[in-house]
C-alpha cells in the first residue's frame, strides 16, 4: 500500500515502541508493562464463576464445590455478574445524557452554552408532544431539559425514545417484559436483582440486562446524543486529520480526553481565543494545537474538525511524546497512570469532573456555571507551561492520516439522498442506500463499536475486519475507538481508501463522495445507529432483524461496551464479539445469549463471540448473505 495513503498496524507499533523509548528515559510506565505484570489473569473471573456480593464467600464454582455458600449455582453467578456488568455501562451512559439534559438547562442567549439546532430541538419537541408555537427557544430548551430529565426517574410509563423504533420492534419489546420504565430504575432494579438472596434464574436475569441496555441506548445515551446535537451543533461531513502526528513540535499541545463534550467545546472555543494565542505566541510557540484522544476526540473532530491523535490505548502515547503541555480530562475510559506518567514530563494532567477524581491531579471542577472562567484558565495554565518543556524529550512519530468524519443519521441521509434525488427535504430517506443493498451493490453493513482491549492486538481487529469487509462491498458505520482505529489508518480518507474496496462499494463512494468507513461519533452515538436501522426498516418494510447488517466489537473491554451489546442485540441487530464476554462459565447462560433460542427467541437476534478476527469477519459475511439469500436478493 502506498504509505502516504495509509499506515500499517506494524507501522503504528513501530511509533509507539518510539516513544516507549522515550518513556524509559524518565523511569514511566506504561500499560504494555501492567499487562505482562497481570499477566495469566484470574480464570474464575475471565469465565464469570467468582462471587463476592456478599461477605459469606468470596466464592468461586469449580467441579469439587458446584454451588455458593448460599446455594447459587454457577448460572446464576455467571448471569449476576453479566447484569451488574450490564448495569455499570447503562448507568455510565445514561449519567452522560443527565450532565448533557442539565447544561441544556443553563443554555441561554450569550451563555457559555446556547441553542446551536433550534430545528432539531423543535422537532425533538413535536416527537414528544411538547407545545412550541410563541415560545423562546431557549424557554422551550429549559422545559425540553426537564421533560428529559424526569426520563430518569418518572413512577410510570416506558422511555420516551421507544416511539421511534419500527412498530414489530416495540411489541417484541413489550412481549418480551424489557421495555425500559425510567433510566435509574432500570439500573436500580438491575442492582436489586443482583443483591444477595435475590434473582438466580438465568433467563431472568438476561432480560433485565436486556432492559437495563434498552434504558441506555433508546434513554440515557440516545438523550445525550440528540441534545449534544441540539447544543453544539449536528454533525456534518468535515475533513480532519488523526494519529499521533498531529501534536506538533513547535505549538503548545492541549489534549482532550474523555467523553463529555461540555468540556471539550469550552477548551476548543478559548484555545481560539485571540488572546491565548498571542500569549502562546509570547513564550516561543507558533500557536495552540487542540487535539483529542478517546470518544472526545470524536465529538470535536465531528463538529469542529480538530485532529484526533488516538484512542483508548494510545492515551499514554500523547505524553510519551514530551510535548504535551496538558491532558484534560472529563470522565470515563481514563488511565489513572495517566498522573505519575505526566510527572515524568512537564504534562499538567487536569481532571474536571467529581466523578472521575484520580492521585497526581490538578482538579478544576467543570460546570455550566464555571465552563467559560474554568476553561480559559486551563488553557492558559497550558500555554504557560510550554517553558518547561523539554526539547531533548520531545518525540512526535511522523504518521498523519487524513479523514473525513461527521457522519449523523442526518448528514448520512443527506448524502446518500442526494446522489438520487436533487431536493432533499429535513430529514431524507434511506430508500437509496436500500437500493444499493437490493440491488447488490452493496452487500450489507457493519456497525463496529467499541473499545481497545490488550487481549487483541490494539487496533489490529478493527483496521483489518475494515479492509475485509469493504473489500465484500460491505460499507462501515463505526464510533468510539474503533472510528479512530479506521481514522488512524488512513481508511476514513474519501479519496484513497475507495481503492481497498470491491466495485460496488467503490462506486457508491465516487458516486456520493464518501469514504467507505463513515465515523458516526463517539461511543454514546452508537444510539444513531438504532434510528438508522430503524428507518431502514421503516423504509424497507422490513424488521430490523431481516436487514443484512450486523454489529461487531471486536476489541470491546468496558461495562459500557456490555451495555451497548445488549441494547444492539435487544434492537434485533445480531452482534459478533471479538472478546468473551465473562460467561464461559455457564452454559445455560451462553445459550440464552449465543444459541437459538433465548434472546433469538425474544428479540429475534443474539451474539456470536469468536476470538480468532479472522473467522469472526467471515462470520459476518456469512450471516449478512444468509440475510440476503433469506430476503431472495
Amino acid at each position: 500500500m502506498d504509505q502516504e495513503r495509509f499506515v500499517t498496524i506494524e507501522e503504528m507499533e513501530a511509533a509507539t515502541a518510539s516513544l516507549l523509548e522515550n518513556g524509559k528515559k524518565v523511569g514511566a510506565d506504561s500499560w504494555q508493562q501492567r499487562v505482562k505484570n497481570q499477566t495469566p489473569h484470574c480464570g474464575f473471573g475471565e469465565a464469570g464463576t467468582c462471587c463476592r456480593i456478599c461477605a459469606m464467600g468470596p466464592c468461586r464454582i469449580t467441579p469439587k464445590s458446584p454451588r455458593g455458600i448460599c446455594g447459587c449455582d454457577v448460572h446464576g453467578i455467571v448471569g449476576r455478574n453479566f447484569l451488574k456488568f450490564t448495569a455499570g455501562g447503562a448507568a455510565t451512559h445514561s449519567d452522560h445524557g443527565r450532565e448533557i439534559m442539565h447544561t441544556l438547562h443553563q443554555t441561554k442567549e450569550g451563555g457559555n452554552y446556547q441553542v446551536k439546532d433550534p430545528e432539531k430541538l423543535i422537532r425533538i419537541a413535536h416527537e414528544w408532544g411538547v407545545e412550541t408555537e410563541g415560545k423562546d427557544i431557549y424557554e422551550l430548551a429549559h422545559e425540553m431539559a426537564e421533560i428529559g430529565l424526569m426520563e430518569y426517574g418518572k413512577p410510570f410509563g416506558v422511555q420516551r425514545f421507544l416511539k421511534r423504533a419500527p412498530e414489530h420492534t416495540q411489541e417484541l419489546w413489550h412481549k418480551a417484559e424489557i421495555e425500559p420504565r425510567a433510566i435509574d430504575r432500570e439500573v436500580a432494579t438491575a442492582l436489586h436483582m443482583t443483591h444477595m438472596g435475590c434473582s438466580s434464574l438465568p433467563e431472568a436475569l438476561i432480560r433485565q440486562s436486556l432492559r437495563s441496555g434498552l434504558s441506555d441506548g433508546w434513554g440515557g445515551s440516545m438523550m445525550g446524543t440528540e441534545f449534544s446535537d441540539v447544543m453544539f451543533g449536528t454533525p456534518k461531513p468535515v475533513d480532519t486529520t488523526a494519529n499521533i502526528g498531529v501534536m506538533e513540535k513547535d505549538m503548545v499541545n492541549i489534549v482532550v480526553h474523555g467523553h463529555d463534550p461540555s468540556l471539550s467545546e469550552m477548551i476548543v472555543y478559548y484555545a481560539n481565543d485571540p488572546e491565548m494565542i498571542a500569549l502562546a505566541k509570547s513564550v516561543g510557540a507558533k500557536g495552540i494545537n487542540i487535539c483529542g484522544v478517546c470518544c472526545t476526540a470524536n465529538e470535536v473532530a465531528m463538529r469542529h474538525g480538530i485532529p484526533m491523535a488516538g484512542n483508548f490505548l494510545t492515551q499514554e502515547n500523547v505524553v510519551l511524546t514530551g510535548a504535551c503541555e496538558a491532558i484534560v480530562v472529563d470522565v470515563q475510559c481514563i488511565f489513572p497512570a495517566l498522573g505519575p506518567l505526566s510527572k515524568c514530563f512537564h504534562t499538567k494532567f487536569v481532571t474536571t469532573s467529581p466523578i472521575a477524581r484520580m492521585p497526581d491531579s490538578e482538579f478544576i471542577r467543570f460546570s455550566a456555571d464555571n465552563a467559560g472562567e474554568n476553561a480559559k484558565s486551563i488553557v492558559k495554565m497550558a500555554v504557560e507551561n510550554f517553558t518547561n518543556r523539554k526539547t531533548d524529550l520531545v518525540n512526535i512519530p511522523n504518521q498523519v492520516s487524513h479523514a473525513r468524519v461527521g457522519y449523523s443519521l442526518e448528514a448520512i441521509v443527506k448524502v446518500l439522498d442526494g446522489v438520487a434525488n436533487s431536493q432533499v427535504d429535513t430529514f431524507g430517506t434511506t430508500k437509496p442506500l436500500l437500493e444499493c443493498v437490493t440491488s447488490g451493490v452493496l452487500r450489507g453493513a457493519v456497525a463496529m463499536v467499541g473499545c481497545n482491549n490488550p487481549k487483541v492486538r490494539p487496533d489490529y481487529a478493527h483496521i483489518e475486519l475494515m479492509k475485509k469487509l469493504i473489500a465484500n462491498d460491505i460499507i462501515l458505520i463505526v464510533s468510539g475507538c474503533s472510528a479512530q482505529a479506521a481514522a488512524k489508518a488512513g481508511l476514513m480518507d474519501p479519496v484513497h481508501a475507495k481503492e481497498l474496496c470491491g466495485a460496488g462499494l467503490k462506486r457508491v463512494c465516487e458516486l456520493a463522495n464518501i469514504p467507505p468507513v463513515l465515523h458516526m461519533g463517539s461511543c454514546v452515538d452508537i444510539s444513531r445507529m438504532m434510528i438508522l436501522a430503524s428507518e431502514l426498516s421503516k423504509d424497507s418494510g422490513l424488521n430490523i432483524s431481516q436487514l443484512p447488517v450486523v454489529g461487531c466489537a471486536p476489541e470491546w473491554m468496558s461495562e459500557k461496551a456490555v451495555s451497548i451489546g445488549n441494547y444492539v442485540v435487544a434492537t434485533g441487530i445480531d452482534t459478533f464479539l471479538g472478546v468473551d464476554p465473562y460467561v464461559k462459565g455457564s452454559s445455560e447462560i451462553c445459550d440464552l445469549l449465543t444459541g437459538e433460542h433465548g434472546v433469538k427467541d425474544w428479540v429475534e437476534a443474539n451474539y456470536t463471540v469468536e476470538t480468532d478476527i479472522e473467522k469472526l469477519g467471515d462470520l459476518m459475511i456469512e450471516r449478512i448473505e444468509q440475510k440476503r439469500a433469506a430476503l431472495g436478493i
